[in-house]
């Protein structure tokens, strides 16, 4: 499996052997408890999408595998707080450190400079960054079905969900659709991008829609970059979205997402 997925799992193994000999599980675990701060993440999503607007997931991304560097004046307080002034429902922050350039500090920094809740955006392969993910703010994790077997699937579920945390459980394809749908959350994130070779393809949500049942809030992620795209997911009942590329490469991220969204 010589692809980037697989490049990032490996790292993401002897990240965290090296996170545990630093601190604790239990002292982590302890501190996450003590948080009294959770912001309803999937209750945002609601929240926006009742008011008959789409509900956008703001992501906070620095660079990606693929792409490189997408955001050289990359503040993240700046970033939040924009996207929280035009309008979106909640925030994705990449924490990923060798891939993304992303930082934990990232995450705190943009939850405290606004009221939205948070994402934490990075690959979860074991139970330590969940009780992270928590200790530094997160409202939510992402659990990416191509990276984890149905039995972690569920018992990382059971950890957010007794964290108080929302989990929003990704997919690319129709096996994958099914394994997340044994899952609790209301959450489903369909990735347009393939993970192994990043090509983009909105078809994929479009595919998927069929098969999933009522209850379930469709989340799509990655490749929608115009008006037009947001009006074909909309005309498909697909209310909720996850987009950061588009807005890391405008100079007002925040206005950028009003353009996109909110236009008319």
């Amino acid at each position: 499996m010589n692809d980037i997925l697989a490049k990032i799992l490996d790292t993401k193994k002897t990240e965290i052997a090296t996170a545990r000999q630093m601190r604790s599980e239990a002292d982590m675990l302890r501190e996450a408890k003590s948080r009294k701060d959770l912001r309803g993440f999937a209750r945002a999503i609601e929240n926006k999408i009742a008011l008959g607007k789409p509900a956008v997931i703001a992501e906070i991304k620095k660079a990606s595998p693929s792409k490189g560097v997408i955001r050289e004046n990359f503040n993240p307080v700046d970033i939040a707080s924009s996207y929280a002034a035009h309008g979106a429902a909640c925030l994705s922050v990449l924490t990923d450190v060798k891939f993304f350039q992303g930082s934990y500090d990232y995450l705190r920094q943009a939850r405290a400079a606004c009221t939205l809740p948070v994402l934490r955006k990075d690959f979860m392969i074991d139970p330590y960054q969940i009780v992270h993910a928590r200790a530094i703010g997160a409202d939510c994790i992402l659990l990416i079905v191509a990276a984890l077997a149905p039995q972690q699937l569920r018992e990382f579920e059971d950890i957010a969900t007794e964290l108080g945390m929302d989990v929003l459980v990704e997919v690319h394809d129709r096996a994958e659709l099914d394994l997340a749908l044994e899952l609790k959350t209301s959450l489903v994130g369909i990735n347009n991008r393939n993970l192994r070779s990043f090509e983009t393809s909105l078809q994929t949500t479009l595919d998927l829609l069929s098969a999933i049942p009522e209850g379930k809030r469709v989340i799509t992620e990655s490749g929608i970059l115009t008006v037009d795209d947001v009006k074909l997911m909309r005309d498909n009942n697909v209310q909720a979205f996850l987009v950061g590329e588009a807005f890391m490469r405008a100079e007002e991220p925040g206005a950028a997402l009003q353009e996109l969204f909110f236009h008319a």
